[in-house]
């Protein structure tokens, strides 16, 4: 595999070096002309994306431990105690140290974490003051500025590798390289195959690179190539799992899993009856609103407990009177837990439950997929495969910008900086049926993936039309004058 694979691999190291004759020379089908060109220009064109998508990944991967180096005093607590006071408690003394802001959900300490309560403000945007307490002595330990949940490393990281902190337009750049690795990797897979000798050296050289290449081109392609082999499979996992939440292709997979009935199961949050009367706390003597009431998240917490959810859980409030509250499980590592139920707030019962087992698969499929993406599905084991990936990916790229310089030609008549790409005309030699197959396909692809689709048709045209031009410039033979005579 390769993800800046460059072709040509019949051109010898240097202008001196003889040819190999142990390895005779293989006629080029037009689709694997085709997938040599693609792979060029793709490679060339794409790797600087996928240079940027690696080493923002690759410090996100840190974000764990930056959070505890950074943050630590605020997250967690120096002494676990025996017994967490009441989240009544803990409420009061976070809203006292923060009294602005509506409340919109706490997430209860567990184990050495501190409790998170959070407030929403207008001017945050889609940013939130979480306040963190101390669950075994209600006291504060801190405030920051979250999005949604993560801390302002994590996010800032998080910006950066998502977007460059360019907003919308920056998400782009990572639909870009998530788009387009997945093409990469099997092409060069492919390319690769293709180009080792039958028998035994195929599958020991797909695993081990060609060390008796002398210095130069080839032993670098055989760096190249056999890293990239290693490293295929979590590649075109990364870039599937980064596709699910991109802009464009995101998108479509959501709509994709609503039609499939595939998607989260939304979990009941309607109660019978109809919802208590407004002001009713202040005028009729009845009490105050749930949500007003701190007591409200003691009697929805155990009976979530009561129904099974252990471990750590966010409590969501109702936006509104008369619905019912969500507790959710928020346990990312393996075996997750992400089980729901919802709980009316005023009788404590539970009125609807969503438990992960009964999701449907592509749903499991999706929400596993993004945590390991993420590193939390596996904790640090999680956290040194993504760095490994992403490194690897940085070599791998690396080496593919050296062969292309490797490969110029350096003849005095013939000197240029780099090394030029492969001949044209491969469509031109694929058989009818392939085509009838492979262009439904390839515009099936490109709407899904609209960043794999536009560069392709674009690069297509362009080839195209360049190739048209160059042939109309050639200059036409020289027609021989007829004998004279006869």
């Amino acid at each position: 595999m390769s993800v800046t694979e460059l072709p040509g691999d019949r051109a010898p190291d240097s202008p001196t070096a003889p040819p190999d004759p142990a390895r005779p020379a293989r006629r080029s089908t037009p689709l694997t002309a085709l997938l040599t060109r693609l792979h060029f220009y793709a490679g060339i064109l794409v790797a600087p994306f996928l240079l940027v998508a690696a080493l923002t990944g690759l410090a996100y991967t840190l974000t764990p431990q930056l959070d505890d180096a950074l943050y630590g005093d605020t997250l967690t607590v120096s002494t676990v105690g025996e017994q967490a006071r009441p989240l009544a408690e803990q409420i009061a003394a976070a809203r006292a140290a923060h009294p602005d802001g509506t409340l919109t959900g706490v997430q209860p300490g567990d184990g050495d974490r501190t409790t998170r309560v959070v407030f929403a403000r207008d001017d945050l945007g889609d940013r939130q003051h979480t306040v963190y307490v101390d669950p075994y002595t209600a006291q504060v330990t801190g405030r920051l500025t979250t999005w949604f949940g993560s801390t302002p490393a994590t996010t800032w990281l998080d910006d950066l590798h998502r977007n460059l902190h360019l907003g919308d337009v920056g998400r782009h750049y990572s639909e870009i390289a998530a788009s387009w690795l997945w093409v990469l990797v099997l092409g060069g897979v492919v390319l690769w195959w293709r180009r080792r000798a039958a028998g035994r050296a195929r599958a020991r050289h797909l695993l081990v690179p060609d060390l008796s290449a002398g210095r130069g081109v080839r032993r670098t392609r055989g760096w190249h190539a056999t890293t990239g082999v290693w490293l295929a499979v979590g590649l075109l996992f990364l870039s599937a799992t980064g596709l699910t939440w991109s802009r464009y292709a995101g998108a479509n997979f959501s709509a994709g899993l609503d039609a499939l009935r595939a998607g989260t199961p939304e979990i009941s949050t309607a109660l019978a009856g109809p919802p208590p009367a407004a002001g009713s706390g202040h005028h009729g003597g009845s009490p105050v609103a749930p949500a007003a009431d701190p007591a409200t998240y003691d009697r929805v917490l155990g009976s979530a407990r009561a129904a099974g959810l252990s471990g750590p859980v966010a409590i969501t409030p109702a936006a509104e009177d008369g619905a019912a509250w969500t507790v959710a499980q928020t346990d990312d590592r393996w075996p997750v837990g992400y089980d729901r139920v919802a709980v009316d707030p005023v009788a404590g019962t539970v009125t609807a439950r969503s438990d992960f087992a009964d999701w449907p698969v592509l749903a499991k499929l999706s929400k596993l997929g993004i945590q390991a993406h993420m590193g939390r599905l596996l904790g640090p084991v999680n956290q040194i495969l993504l760095a490994a990936l992403a490194l690897g990916l940085l070599c791998v790229v690396v080496w593919g910008y050296r062969m292309w310089w490797q490969r110029r030609p350096t003849r005095a008549d013939r000197r240029a900086p780099l090394g030029g790409p492969p001949a044209r005309g491969a469509v031109r030699g694929m058989r009818w049926w392939a085509l009838l197959i492979g262009v439904p396909v390839v515009a099936a692809l490109g709407w899904a993936l609209p960043w794999f689709g536009v560069p392709l048709l674009g690069f297509l045209v362009v080839d195209a039309a360049v190739g048209l031009f160059r042939r109309r410039r050639r200059p036409a033979a020289p027609v021989s004058p007829a004998p004279a005579g006869g």
